[in-house]
């Protein structure tokens, strides 16, 4: 009796989707670490590696202003650091490590903990001397006044002939 079509072996080539996995593998650990592909010592997978902080940041603008929003869970106003040069906002900090210890369990704690330095250009529009900061449960909030009669946007340049 013929084998048909739906009962033969399937196969597949072995280098192809292998390389494939490989290649995705690698960049996964250059990106985040071996902590992605390795499993800690409890067991579990951890998402993020020593020293990886990332502040997430907010920007939106109105007619009168640009605010910056950053969310900086779990820090002090002492621990951030805002300055102003050459056109360029930049905010930096460090979130220092808390280690927390147990006698008879074991317990998973995972913190973002790290430097981290990000620097954000300010528009002509906006008044650099009259720019404030406020840090409320966690977030920073920088307020860029826009200057008088500065308004957002792009308009239609006429192109003469």
């Amino acid at each position: 009796m013929a084998d048909t079509k739906e009962n033969l072996p399937v196969t597949r080539s072995p280098g192809l989707f292998d390389d494939f996995r490989k290649e995705m593998d690698s960049m996964v650990e250059r990106f985040f670490g071996n902590s992605m592909t390795t499993a800690s010592k409890t067991g579990f997978p951890s998402l993020m590696t020593e020293g990886a902080v990332r502040p997430a940041i907010d920007i939106t603008e109105n007619d009168a202003a640009i605010t910056l929003a950053a969310e900086l869970p779990g820090m002090a106003e002492e621990e951030v650091d805002l300055t102003i040069s050459d056109g360029m906002l930049t905010l930096k900090g460090e979130k220092t490590v808390s280690h927390e210890s147990r006698q008879d369990q074991s317990v998973v704690l995972e913190r973002n903990y790290g430097s981290f330095l990000r620097s954000f250009p300010i528009p002509d529009r906006v008044d650099q001397d009259a720019i404030d900061a406020r840090f409320e449960k966690g977030v920073l909030k920088v307020t860029m006044p826009k200057k008088p009669g500065q308004q957002a946007g792009e308009r239609k340049i006429k192109i003469g002939g």
